[in-house]
């Protein structure tokens, strides 16, 4: 993706070889730990221009999406009318979430931590927001690939995006998401081939096997956890 970020970078990404492909894999990832949608109630934190609130949707959910930036807003509103879908989105920030304690079944917060300012909190408005047995699921950028490699380079060549993003292990976003009182249920990488087109095509049908085995290598890495019942089992 680009050094700004705004809806036509997710467009063009989305349209590239290297980003279709990508994108695919993440979102399978994503919904595959999401579980069954359809019928509950989800939210998408960090919509941008709502790729998971739109895959949501279109797998039966009740799906609101929050973002701070109105036009990634405006840009998901225009998605969702193209494709006669129904999506309540609204502009606002992770750490401090428009919605009461409890109102959904499954939250989902991809590529919201790295850029965020204060991860500690975005987790914890997700947990509060999620109803006792519901899911949050986080995908995050791994710290140890490639891919992050050259967006480290990015930064300290003077991008504004990679000079000011985080980079994720297994273990930190386990941390942060038991903090938030929330029990991590699964834990699995994505997207171990290099940052190249070429090898996104020879390498993503068979991006499952290392996924097996460690989630170091991988440029993504998705964490599923659930909010335990009061005075039940966790």
């Amino acid at each position: 993706m680009g050094d700004t970020i705004t809806p036509v970078v997710y467009q063009r990404w989305r349209d590239s070889t290297l980003g279709s492909i990508t994108e695919r894999r993440e979102l399978d990832l994503v919904l595959a730990m999401a579980g069954e949608l359809d019928g509950r109630r989800v939210l998408d934190v960090g919509c941008g221009d709502g790729t998971y609130a739109l895959a949501a949707a279109e797998r039966g959910a009740l799906v609101s999406g929050v973002d701070i930036a109105p036009e990634m807003i405006r840009a998901a509103e225009a998605r969702v009318v193209e494709r006669s879908l129904n999506i309540d989105f609204r502009v606002g920030s992770a750490a401090a979430l428009p919605f009461d304690d409890g109102s959904f079944d499954v939250v989902i917060a991809v590529t919201l931590l790295c850029l965020g300012s204060d991860p500690g909190a975005a987790v914890a408005e997700c947990a509060r927001v999620t109803a006792p047995g519901g899911r949050v699921v986080v995908g995050e950028l791994g710290r140890w690939n490639l891919w992050a490699a050259s967006r480290r380079l990015r930064g300290w060549l003077g991008s504004p995006i990679w000079r000011a993003a985080r980079f994720w292990t297994a273990r930190q976003l386990e941390r942060l998401m038991s903090g938030a009182g929330l029990v991590v249920d699964r834990v699995e990488g994505a997207v171990y081939y290099p940052p190249a087109p070429l090898a996104a095509r020879l390498l993503a049908p068979v991006d499952r096997v290392p996924a097996r085995y460690t989630t170091v290598g991988g440029a993504f890495i998705a964490v599923a956890a659930h909010q335990p019942e009061p005075g039940g089992r966790p």
